[in-house]
């Protein structure tokens, strides 16, 4: 299947848009991996990262080990306090990420997290009443489309009308569990908010940015513990139904079962229908195959195209969230589309959690 030039991604990968020190930034709370992804990203785009909050010693080493010009402060309040720190990227645990948020919008700079930004409705308000009031943005890094070249990718080729209207979008995220070095709040469920709140955070942005929707409904949502006795508050599985306002079909099932066998963390893939043509997303991997991941399968009105993404595109999103910061625009995503990913997942949760308790 020969790559077809006007679908593949062409030109270079994204520079830097800002100067060394033209746009500073911080990070904090390193609970999870991601952050490490968010502070490369930022830097990549010509970010400065000036200063870190983290207790752990080997954590904070780590970034200090690749950023060396960077401060390791003692509380987060030095953060908070520097008035040249516009952006503070962070990794709480879940269900401390809101309270984080408002006191760096209030402190008038700019926040990114990691997914997912809420794990109640109550925070998610609270953060829209904050974002409103101080006109500071709290935004979300879904890495699932923002840091899978082919997952952004995809949305380009759908913005450009490469399959037509999409009329459905199916997600599959299975992930390796590896209990064994989980952290106690990883199977708590008050502090990890559930299966759907959690990987479906992901999910839920990807259907409205790929369809173009603005909000829908939950149809129908459920969540078990299939296999994992020890960890009762443990979700090892989930699965969402959705009817976007433009009458796009969603689905997505999401899992703690990806197979030993597998080489990679996990086998991520979205299907799209389209008027005009079906999409593919294999983002970590192709499996049986020996090339990696990053792939797109696109099939229009004239025939199959592979795309390979990999190494081709970037992640454009970091720069577009700098050039905003620094300008009130809002192309790299809109505070409302963050936030609607975020309550759609949570009404799931919430869908799912209330057909439990009634069984």
């Amino acid at each position: 299947m020969p790559q077809l030039s006007p679908y593949a991604p062409s030109g270079p990968q994204p520079k830097p848009v800002v100067s060394p020190g033209e746009c500073c930034f911080a990070a904090s709370h390193f609970e999870h991996g991601h952050i490490y992804m968010q502070i490369d990203g930022l830097a990549q785009a010509g970010g400065t990262l000036t200063k870190i909050y983290e207790p752990d010693d080997a954590k904070a080493a780590k970034v200090l080990q690749h950023y060396p010009d960077c401060k390791r402060v003692a509380c987060f309040e030095e953060i908070l306090e520097d008035p040249r720190v516009r952006i503070v990227t962070s990794a709480a645990i879940p269900d401390e990420r809101c309270d984080l948020g408002l006191q760096v919008l209030r402190a008038r700079k700019e926040y990114l997290t990691d997914k997912a930004p809420f794990t109640t409705l109550d925070q998610l308000q609270r953060a829209w009443e904050a974002a409103r009031d101080t006109g500071q943005r709290y935004m979300c890094c879904y890495s699932e489309r923002l840091l899978s070249e082919a997952a952004y990718h995809a949305g380009e080729l759908i913005r450009q009308g490469a399959i037509g209207q999409v009329l459905q979008v199916i997600n599959l995220a299975p992930h390796n569990l590896g209990a064994a070095g989980r952290p106690d709040w990883f199977f708590q469920k008050a502090r990890y908010g559930g299966i759907l709140t959690d990987i479906g955070s992901h999910q839920f942005e990807q259907f409205l940015h790929y369809t173009g929707a603005t909000d829908g409904v939950v149809n129908f949502a459920r969540v078990e513990n299939f296999a994992n006795p020890a960890y009762p508050e443990l979700e090892d599985f989930g699965e969402a139904s959705l009817t976007l306002n433009n009458g796009a079909s969603c689905y997505c099932r999401l899992d703690w079962f990806n197979p030993a066998g597998l080489r990679s963390w996990g086998d991520g893939r979205t299907f799209a229908l389209g008027t005009k043509g079906t999409l593919e997303i294999r983002k970590q991997l192709d499996v049986g195959q020996d090339h990696g991941g990053e792939k797109i399968y696109l099939v229009d009105q004239e025939r199959e195209h592979l795309i390979d993404c990999q190494g081709k595109v970037g992640f454009p999103f970091f720069g577009q969230y700098i050039l905003d910061v620094l300008h009130g625009t809002e192309q790299a995503m809109t505070q409302a589309h963050s936030f609607k990913a975020a309550e759609l997942s949570l009404r799931a949760q919430a869908a799912a959690d209330a057909g439990r308790s009634s069984d």
